[in-house]
């Protein structure tokens, strides 16, 4: 196996890659199982609904990912949080279903999300969207790819024209359609937002503060590999896997567009 495929610890992460992708596949089955049920549903401490579909999924991924990784650490959003994590140095960070509220309501865009991180950064990530048959997967040094054709970023580098998707209270912002940006649909999952990025479908995806590990990781890794970035406004990278699981205000673009596009956002998304 090429050098490239592992780390300096000799960790295959074509095989992790392989993992991710099949456990992701195998757990949007599971969800289909539910989809367009009449389910039990509740909410969280954040107000943010959660279902017994939720709960199969994290419990399956869980089964699944740390039997064939028992020295992983884990982090899901439907887990209660093991600090044994932060003593780890890869960890699975997981999200069962991202955008659960586009599931509940029969909406498509919905997916799982699923990265290895290792040292506070992502280096093997997938995001399945099935109700769209969309496998995205990266690992670092390997490009990033959507059902096994290679994905870029768009060659956008000009803010006027430039697509813009986030929540209604970004891209409705007048501020910003007045500085050219194009608003898209609102998509309710925010790893299949920050795809569209690396898939060059969307130029530009913004996040609120208040996203977590589990909503990026994946993602994240998506968008650089594809030849972007995502930083919080004042253009740091983003680190994972540390105490605190929140992060700030995010925009997600290529390189050669983020510096624009943090320049004209970076007051109104804060």
């Amino acid at each position: 196996m090429p050098e490239a495929d592992q780390d300096a610890d000799g960790c295959d992460l074509v095989a992790d890659l392989q993992l991710l992708e099949t456990a992701a596949r195998q757990a949007g089955e599971l969800a289909l199982g539910y989809f367009g049920q009449g389910l039990e549903t509740w909410f969280k401490g954040n107000k943010s609904p959660v279902s017994e579909a939720d709960i199969a999924v994290d419990r399956f991924l869980a089964d699944r990912l740390l039997t064939a990784r028992p020295d992983y650490g884990w982090l899901s959003e439907e887990t209660a949080d093991d600090r044994a994590r932060l003593e780890c140095r890869r960890v699975f960070i997981v999200d069962p279903i991202d955008g659960t509220r586009a599931f509940l309501a029969g909406g498509d865009e919905w997916t799982i999300s699923i990265a290895v991180v290792e040292d506070g950064r992502p280096v093997t990530g997938a995001v399945f969207c099935p109700r769209r048959n969309e496998m995205f997967t990266a690992r670092a040094g390997g490009g990033a790819f959507l059902n096994e054709a290679g994905i870029r970023v768009s060659g956008r580098t000009s803010v006027s024209g430039a697509t813009l998707t986030g929540p209604h209270s970004i891209i409705s912002n007048t501020d910003l359609l007045a500085a050219g940006f194009q608003k898209t649909e609102i998509l309710r999952s925010l790893a299949y937002r920050l795809v569209m990025v690396a898939a060059g479908r969307i130029d530009v995806g913004t996040a609120r503060g208040g996203p977590s590990d589990w909503d990026l990781a994946a993602a994240d890794l998506l968008v650089k590999e594809a030849g972007g970035r995502i930083t919080d406004v004042s253009g740091r990278d983003l680190t994972y896997n540390r105490s605190r699981t929140g992060h700030p205000a995010l925009i997600a673009a290529s390189t050669g567009l983020i510096g624009p596009v943090r320049a004209v956002l970076e007051d109104i998304i804060r």
